[in-house]
């Protein structure tokens, strides 16, 4: 569902840029993907994430995007974004055609800028005047993004479910497309648990994850005992992985910033 919303909002400029417009379910669905890759689950660590998030937010009458340079040839990264310097003082979003075009400059996120590089990802906003956000939501007035760098000159409309999904959610957030009122599901039982460890399921392809339970920080602050207790559930999985698979691989993510202890076990 977040895909097929994101996809409403997604607006290729020429053939390095693209503009994906977010709001509240692009960038919750963010803040839950970082979450889950990272498996974060300090309540700290969760209100950092959505600190950051919501600094993206759209405010009332605004327009907020996340502006992507693509650029898949590794050697011509560099280069690249070089001859695109200065870029935040060219890209506009352009209300009606001809002498009735009103142009609305996006505003950068000063943060991301250094004196002689700019990075592959930019924070916008366009700020629009009640009467701007009006001819916005008349979907009779053509509206573009315009992008007129001295080395990147391109225009695209904004048409169909992109526009309507950008003038509707001028007045109002869009419906959740997640059900936050709903209980969440009870996790699914460890495969194996000691009293400070525990395996868990993690994925449709057999993997297991072994970790602590609670945080342990630097693999060097870990105490022996616990170290012992965790190696001795890495070798009970292994084992049974072993049995059923034919083999095992084992990966260490050992005690990285605050997080726990933990062994990703994979078939194989």
């Amino acid at each position: 569902a977040v895909i097929d919303h994101k996809r409403n909002r997604r607006l290729p400029v020429g053939d390095k840029v693209t503009l994906l417009f977010e709001d509240r379910e692009t960038l919750r669905f963010q803040v839950q993907e970082m979450l889950c890759v990272e498996r974060i689950s300090d309540p700290a660590r969760i209100r950092y994430e959505l600190d950051v998030y919501n600094e993206l937010m759209p405010g009332d009458g605004e327009l907020s995007a996340t502006l992507f340079v693509e650029i898949t040839q590794a050697a011509s990264i560099r280069p690249e974004l070089d001859r695109l310097l200065g870029i935040d003082e060219h890209v506009f979003l352009e209300l009606g055609q001809g002498r009735d075009c009103e142009r609305i400059h996006a505003r950068f996120d000063a943060k991301q800028f250094e004196d002689d590089r700019i990075s592959a990802v930019q924070y916008i906003r366009f700020a629009l005047s009640e009467e701007q956000a009006r001819r916005f939501q008349d979907l009779r007035e053509a509206v573009h993004l315009h992008i007129d760098h001295p080395n990147y000159d391109r225009r695209a409309e904004l048409r169909g479910g992109l526009r309507e999904s950008l003038a509707q959610g001028l007045s109002v957030d869009p419906d959740p497309l997640l059900d936050i009122s709903a209980e969440a599901p009870e996790p699914p039982p460890p495969l194996f648990e000691t009293a400070r460890v525990h395996a868990l399921a993690a994925g449709p392809a057999g993997d297991v994850i072994v970790e602590c339970k609670q945080a342990t920080g630097s693999f060097l602050d870990v105490e022996q005992n616990l170290l012992a207790e965790v190696l001795e559930v890495v070798r009970e999985v292994a084992s049974r992985m072993a049995e059923d698979h034919g083999g095992c691989r084992i990966t260490s993510a050992a005690g990285e910033g605050a997080g726990p202890l933990r062994f990703l076990l994979s078939p194989g």
